[in-house]
């Protein structure tokens, strides 16, 4: 397995009526968002929360879930 990295995350930003913010998300920590008043700084957010989650999870012994875009999609 390649070095962990939270680059290769799949990432996206939406705005939240709710929140009346954008929601920063991260598809392989679904339970994770970052709200921010603009799009840049919710995209920020999220790619920095998920980078520390990873280096946490590291850090305890624990494997962090394989980025999408690094899996083998059966095109072997």
């Amino acid at each position: 397995m390649p070095a962990m990295t939270a680059d290769h995350y799949t990432y996206r930003v939406a705005w939240s009526a709710e929140d009346g913010e954008y929601v920063g998300l991260c598809a392989e920590f679904p339970s994770l968002s970052w709200l921010a008043a603009t799009h840049d700084e919710a995209f920020s957010g999220i790619r920095t929360l998920a980078a520390d989650v990873v280096e946490d999870m590291l850090d305890n012994g624990e494997t962090p879930p394989e980025p999408m875009a690094d899996r083998a999609h059966g095109n072997t």
